[in-house]
């Protein structure tokens, strides 16, 4: 009695995972205004974060074409990514005493608009934000590398957030 009511829920739980549920991914949808074809440009850089424009752009390339939407150059392009960083802040979050941190959190805000050929703006995304924890290392070139890495890996969660803005049930 045990395996047939055992058989029966291993039965109904693949038949739900397997109809799926009517679950989606959110951002799964197309660029809005029937875009087709995308061309990013490197972002303008209002930080003192040397670089950071070159990192966070390749991130939204990569998360557009791994994705599977054309990523092109302007003139082939149905329309165009453009971009400020507006800021790169980090602020203590841990301390050691009064004058020593031992975590920071290191926050990018974006400001993006998506335009077509014509220059007019189809999307706006204000204050698209993300942050990232890391240790305050004894070595100054230890902790800069901790931020370092703390950014690459906001500026990949930001890059897959710009998608999934621009995606969502347009």
């Amino acid at each position: 009695m045990r395996k047939g009511r055992f058989a029966g829920i291993i039965f109904i739980s693949a038949a739900l995972v397997l109809s799926g549920c009517a679950y989606r991914f959110a951002g799964g949808g197309d660029l809005p205004g029937a875009v087709k074809r995308v061309s990013i440009s490197v972002l303008e850089n209002k930080t003192a974060e040397s670089g950071i424009e070159n990192i966070i752009t390749n991130d939204l390339i990569y998360e557009f074409t791994r994705n599977g939407k054309v990523v092109a150059n302007k003139d082939d392009a149905d329309a165009y990514l453009t971009g400020i960083i507006e800021s790169a802040n980090d602020e203590a979050i841990s301390h050691k005493g009064d004058h020593t941190s031992l975590e920071r959190r290191v926050k990018v805000v974006l400001g993006l608009k998506l335009k077509d050929k014509s220059g007019n703006i189809i999307w706006t995304g204000k204050d698209i934000a993300a942050d990232q924890a890391f240790a305050v290392m004894a070595d100054k070139i230890e902790t800069e590398k901790k931020r370092r890495t703390a950014i690459e890996l906001l500026s990949k969660r930001l890059a897959e957030n710009v998608y999934n803005r621009l995606t969502d049930n347009f």
